[in-house]
């Protein structure tokens, strides 16, 4: 069974890339494991789901358990591994998720900015751009360029450290 493939996996020495491409597998598998079960989860009286949704269950469950012990040795390791510069992986990890939400947050405000409004008449309301879309493009691109040097010294590491 695939699970089994993945345990053994796990068991074995992996770097930590590795370990994340294995959670993202078991991620996708658990998913479809769901929408197998509720494609299965109701038939009419007579007939049959066309896969057991109870084996699927407890093949999703068993696949949750080891991605929740996968999980644990991700973190464990994000927690001890370190960038060039010193800073933990973790530490690195939010520090890239944080600059991802703002760049998203600039990137919705400028893409609002540069919609255009329409006016049937010339006597309807003229509305005008409260931020400087100039600057915000500037403070976006910035955001971009230390988001990918910082998310390319998180894959380095990824890619030499083990889990």
């Amino acid at each position: 069974m695939q699970n089994r493939h993945i345990e053994r996996k796990a068991e074995v020495m992996m770097k930590l890339a590795e370990a994340l491409l294995l959670r993202s597998e078991c991620q996708k598998k658990i998913e479809s494991l769901q929408s197998r079960i509720l494609a299965n989860l109701k038939v009419q009286e007579e007939d049959r789901p066309h896969e057991n949704p109870q084996e699927l269950l407890k093949e999703a469950f068993e696949l949750n358990d080891q991605l929740c012990a996968l999980v644990k040795q991700i973190n464990a390791r994000n927690n001890i591994a370190a960038l060039p510069n010193g800073t933990v992986l973790s530490e690195a990890l939010a520090d890239r998720d944080m600059l991802m939400k703002k760049r998203s947050l600039l990137a919705a405000i400028a893409a609002k900015a540069n919609e255009r409004d329409y006016r049937l008449t010339h006597t309807e309301v003229k509305m005008r751009v409260t931020l400087p879309i100039g600057e915000l493009q500037k403070q976006i691109d910035s955001l971009s360029r230390s988001f990918r040097e910082l998310d390319t010294q998180i894959q380095a590491v990824n890619w030499t450290v083990d889990l």
